[in-house]
């Protein structure tokens, strides 16, 4: 049967097979040949060459002088796009949160083994807390990654705790306490002086997301972390409602 002719809503079997190439060369670090491609996204060489062409003539991949396959400058034009949108639906949920902690919220979403944040609204200090956003950072060591996998299934929990074989023991300790208190901290395991509270939007079919907190030691006191999960439970359920409101 052709891909175009699939009854109902089964997927596009050369779409997913192209998106299943962009993210193995992204993985890659954005450059990969095509033997490199063929192991990560376990496709036959000939229909790696036809989609490849077909990204190319796109113009969302490019051929290097070497014979290698890059992505393209088209794909940042898509994730603007898709951060502006992120954050448009973020940013009045993560003020409000700024408006009675005065610290600087985010919101991040999983990516594997590690985090990347999606949005956030700076305190209101001089001397405030600034992630980037589109920057990445380990789950293990984050109090937005702890609060995302605390919420995984075991199969799968267990299929990302494979790469991180140094931490899983003390990381599977740490997801039980995180599972009865609702919350999750980063004691300055990310970068000294820091401290973050978080907690994860309610589970959905979704990419697994979490809103935080954070701030320097000398402010992000007990008190103010017990002040803040309350607040950012509230604010990890508007998220989650908003996001799937029509």
């Amino acid at each position: 049967m052709r891909d175009d002719a699939a009854p109902g809503d089964a997927p596009v079997q050369s779409i997913l097979r192209a998106f299943q190439l962009l993210e193995a060369l992204a993985a890659a670090g954005g450059t990969a040949s095509v033997t490199e491609l063929r192991d990560a996204a376990g496709l036959p060489l000939a229909t790696i060459h036809r989609l490849l062409r077909t990204l190319v003539a796109a113009g969302y991949v490019r051929q290097e002088s070497n014979r290698a396959y890059a992505l393209s400058a088209r794909l940042t034009r898509l994730g603007e796009a898709s951060g502006w949108s992120t954050a448009r639906w973020a940013t009045p949920h993560l003020q409000r949160v700024v408006d009675q902690l005065d610290e600087s919220a985010n919101l991040a979403k999983l990516d594997g083994v590690r985090v990347v944040y999606v949005a956030q609204v700076p305190g209101r200090h001089s001397m405030r807390m600034f992630t980037e956003v589109g920057r990445h950072a380990g789950a293990h060591s984050t109090a937005v990654g702890k609060a995302m996998l605390a919420q995984l299934p075991p199969r799968r929990l267990q299929a990302l705790a494979e790469h991180l074989p140094s931490a899983a023991a003390s990381l599977a300790a740490e997801l039980e306490l995180v599972r009865r208190d609702g919350y999750a901290i980063d004691d300055e395991e990310q970068e000294a002086g820091v401290r973050c509270v978080a907690v994860a939007l309610p589970p959905s079919d979704a990419v697994p997301m979490a809103v935080s907190i954070s701030g320097p030691v000398t402010r992000m006191t007990d008190d103010l972390i017990r002040s803040a999960v309350p607040v950012l439970t509230a604010a990890a359920t508007a998220l989650r409602t908003d996001r799937f409101s029509d």
